[in-house]
């Protein structure tokens, strides 16, 4: 039976689900999900930062310990350059000393030899000097000792008679007998160098050397004495006419300087004629000699050489201003006529009438000169020491320097003439000694080559290198220039209150101490003499009669300056 349920009856109801809006469950589930996200990065942030802090801490250990195995390795590189510089020091002075063992020692033996006839000992030609050549020696002082002068006095006939083999009366009526010709191996034995050169120095070192028999042979010369830099004669200095160059001595000096690796722009500096007086004021003697000295500045030209050294002048009977601008237009005549070459002013002793004997007077000079670039200054240490310059102790030689500079300025300096100085201080004298004889003394030349505003420069040496053989003969030793240059290559960087320094020092002092007596006896005489004449002399004529006035014309003819060596 079906039954109908009624409107108004009461009905079950059913329990109903409550009413979600659609877009709020992935709102929901976007806000955790962002939650989430946001934890994990927070997360990695903190990772991050703590990696980070430990990376630094870790970068921070590392910096500390490279700082300390840096700082480590700095003092060790330092004891290594330290010990190694040492080393260099005793090795040079090892050397020095070998070169002067070992040219002391066979230096005899390469000048003299027995003959098989009577056993009796002869001068090999051209090692001792003649009597004509002593004669010349004396007559233009005793520091021009270079091979040219002895090689253009020997004789045509006595060349001829050895050739023929014939024998002729000697000076004292006994016989010489004919020289035994040289082996192959003893010719390469006197090629040998005396010492070698020494690479990668800041101070270019080296000798006034011959240039007989061709101005290409300077460069071997050089080598032979271990030196890196040199000064040479372009031709004869005692003559007014000379051959021109031959093309083949300037090829060969051209391929010489290449294969021994000489900077010729820098490091090569020959010396003028001592003949030349750019002062002349006689117009036929000023073109005589400025001829002369352009002919060497083209020379210098076709050579490859930049720098020129020479001696400024002297007065005569002229005012000093007058000279000096005579001086001034000859060089800037020549600048016209040459390319490339620097003349050089070299720094006098300041005897008698001699220009250059003061800074001021080689500042007058290049303040007329037109060409500013091409004018320069060479110091002597000898010269300047004679003419009141002090060099000796640190003090002095900066003073001395900053004077330079201040009334020439030290743009001009371009090469340095290395010699101590026989006479004293401000005497005047222009007397080349050996390094450490003399009165500059050791100490002055440590001074010198720690110097680095003379880094690059030539330094040449014009010390004596005559001796005495075991016959008691003069002969050249140029193993004596072979020591000196290692004697200052081994001053670099020296300490001066280091034993070394000071056991050489003593050394050559006592050497020298017996000449630096005698001649600082005859500078006291000499003072006192003229102190007691009641003259203001401040140049004085050291220990010699005073000299009678020379007239101009013996002076231009023959020469005879006061200011005879280099």
């Amino acid at each position: 039976m079906n039954t109908r349920r009624k409107s108004g009856s009461t009905t079950r109801s059913t329990p109903q689900k409550p009413q979600i809006n659609g877009n709020a469950a992935p709102e929901a589930k976007g806000r955790a999900k962002s939650t989430a996200k946001a934890a994990v990065e927070h997360e990695h942030e903190q990772i991050e930062q703590v990696e980070t802090e430990i990376t630094a801490q870790s970068i921070q250990r590392k910096r500390k310990i490279k700082d300390v195995e840096v700082t480590a390795l700095k003092e060790e590189d330092e004891g290594i350059k330290l010990a190694s510089r040492q080393v260099k020091q005793e090795a040079a002075l090892e050397t020095w000393q070998e070169v002067e063992d070992r040219t002391i020692t066979s230096s005899p033996k390469k000048k003299t030899r027995k003959t098989k006839a009577k056993g009796e000992q002869q001068a090999d030609p051209g090692s001792a000097a003649s009597p004509e050549k002593n004669r010349n020696k004396a007559a233009s002082g005793p520091e021009e000792n270079f091979e040219e002068q002895r090689a253009s006095s020997t004789k045509k006939g006595k060349k001829k008679n050895e050739a023929k083999g014939e024998e002729e009366a000697n000076e004292q009526g006994e016989k010489k007998v004919k020289r035994r010709r040289k082996t192959k191996e003893e010719r390469e034995a006197e090629a040998m160098p005396l010492a070698a050169r020494t690479n990668g120095l800041r101070m270019f070192i080296g000798a006034h050397v011959s240039c007989a028999k061709g101005v290409h042979n300077s460069v071997t010369n050089a080598v032979h004495i271990g030196g890196n830099a040199f000064a040479m004669f372009l031709k004869s200095q005692r003559k007014w006419e000379n051959p021109p160059l031959q093309d083949e001595h300037r090829d060969q000096f051209r391929a010489f300087c290449g294969e021994h690796k000489y900077d010729a722009a820098c490091h090569i500096l020959p010396h003028g004629s001592y003949l030349v007086n750019l002062a002349q004021e006689d117009p036929d003697r000023a073109d005589q000699g400025y001829n002369a000295f352009l002919d060497d500045l083209q020379r210098c030209d076709a050579l490859g050489i930049k720098l020129y050294n020479f001696h400024p002048g002297w007065t005569g009977s002229a005012p000093r201003p007058a000279a000096i601008g005579r001086i001034a237009k000859a060089l800037n005549r020549a600048h016209a006529a040459t390319t490339i070459v620097t003349p050089l002013l070299e720094a006098m002793a300041g005897s008698g009438n001699v220009i250059g004997s003061t800074f001021e007077d080689l500042r007058d000079i290049i303040a007329l000169v037109e060409d500013k670039a091409r004018i320069g200054v060479c110091i002597d240490t000898c010269h300047i020491f004679a003419a009141g310059y002090d060099l000796r102790s640190p003090q002095a030689f900066k003073e001395t320097l900053d004077k330079f500079d201040q009334i020439v300025g030290m743009k001009y300096l371009r090469a340095l003439h290395v010699n101590d100085s026989k006479a004293p201080l401000d005497s005047h004298r222009d007397l080349h000694q050996n390094l450490g004889l003399g009165f500059l003394g050791l100490r002055a030349f440590h001074n010198l080559m720690n110097e680095k505003r003379f880094e690059g420069l030539p330094l040449v040496l014009e010390t004596p290198i005559d001796r005495k053989d075991e016959n008691g003969k003069d002969i050249e030793d140029k193993g004596i220039w072979a020591r000196e240059i290692k004697m200052l290559e081994a001053l670099i960087g020296m300490d001066a209150e280091s034993e070394g320094f000071k056991r050489m020092e003593k050394e050559l002092a006592d050497q020298g101490a017996e000449e630096r007596d005698k001649y600082q006896e005859a500078f006291e005489r000499k003072k006192l003499k003229e102190m007691k004449k009641g003259k203001s002399q401040t140049k004085l004529s050291f220990g010699k009669e005073k000299s009678k006035v020379v007239s101009k014309h013996s002076v231009d003819e023959n020469n005879e300056t006061l200011e005879t060596s280099l």
